[in-house]
């Protein structure tokens, strides 16, 4: 299982963004399920919304459909996690839905991530356990 951020997602999508061939080129390399919370959903979707309209939108809710790309449900002690993880990380500061991978990471003990935000060179989950980005 990996973790899908906002940014490879819109990247996967949208070929004019900067990152679209390298996150291609990942993707390809991954061989477990991607799964991502609401908040890094509904990011994605406005951006690719603003780039490309409804097409690109729709491709995003094909990843939905076909399975490639999978919603982790925010509990209430997701939520309650995710808000404590913005407060820690308020300096930084942390968005809701890099809040709600790093709850998420942890509830699933899930230490890879796709994503193209350096934050996550920052963010620690589970104390002082480091994430594994991709790419």
């Amino acid at each position: 299982m990996i973790l899908v951020d906002a940014g490879p997602l819109v990247a996967l999508i949208d070929r004019g963004e900067p990152d679209h061939e390298r996150c291609v080129e990942a993707l390809s390399s991954l061989t477990a399920p991607m799964v991502t919370t609401w908040p890094a959903l509904t990011e994605a979707m406005y951006l690719v919304g603003g780039a490309g309209g409804w097409k690109a939108q729709e491709a995003l809710w094909k990843l939905l459909e076909r399975g490639d790309l999978q919603l982790v449900p925010l509990d209430d002690p997701l939520q309650k996690r995710t808000r404590a993880l913005m407060g820690k990380y308020r300096d930084t500061p942390m968005d809701l839905a890099d809040a709600s991978l790093v709850a998420v990471a942890e509830a699933l003990d899930v230490a890879r991530v796709f994503t193209l935000d350096r934050d996550f060179q920052i963010y620690r989950w589970k104390g002082r356990r480091k994430f594994e980005v991709v790419p």
